[in-house]
């Protein structure tokens, strides 16, 4: 199985966008990633995001630049800032066999989930940015033995996009 966990693009602040959707340069960075993964051969099976705007909004650019239909992005409160990783795991085992999703969040929770895969006790450190994307390789769901295949910044994906 194969999880790809996104982290949305960059956001309004709360006090000028209470709802905090993605700027201009926010769309550009995802949709820049979203060819990246396209070059790299990612298709996904499955699409799960966030209900935070910034977060559905990063599902539905990413979806367009793989072909992936913006009405199967499935929407979950496990995906939250704070939502425990568990909850957002059990909801992934949940879902049957997908065998290759992305998950459009939000740090703190993106950096749980990848360590909660890789481990149990000792907390792994994974830095997202916005806009970047890792993939964990997991063999089923729950588990605690996820291998980290790749970790790509929104700087190296621009690159893999513009073909550079």
């Amino acid at each position: 199985m194969e999880i790809y966990l996104m982290q949305h693009g960059e956001a309004h602040a709360e006090d000028q966008d209470p709802e905090r959707s993605l700027t201009p340069g926010g769309e550009d960075q995802i949709r820049s990633s979203g060819k990246a993964l396209k070059k790299l051969g990612v298709d996904v099976e499955l699409i799960v995001s966030s209900p935070k705007k910034r977060a559905r909004q990063t599902a539905e650019i990413v979806a367009g630049e793989l072909g992936y239909p913006k009405e199967g992005i499935a929407v979950t409160e496990a995906l939250e800032p704070l939502a425990p990783a568990e909850d957002a795991i059990a909801y992934l085992g949940r879902l049957g066999d997908k065998g290759k999703m992305l998950l459009a969040g939000h740090l703190p929770s993106l950096g749980e989930i990848a360590s909660n895969l890789m481990s149990e006790g000792t907390r792994v450190s994974i830095h997202f940015e916005m806009g970047g994307v890792c993939r964990i390789d997991v063999e089923a769901l729950p588990t605690h033995k996820g291998d980290l295949c790749w970790l790509l910044p929104p700087a190296q994906l621009r690159l893999l996009a513009e073909g550079k």
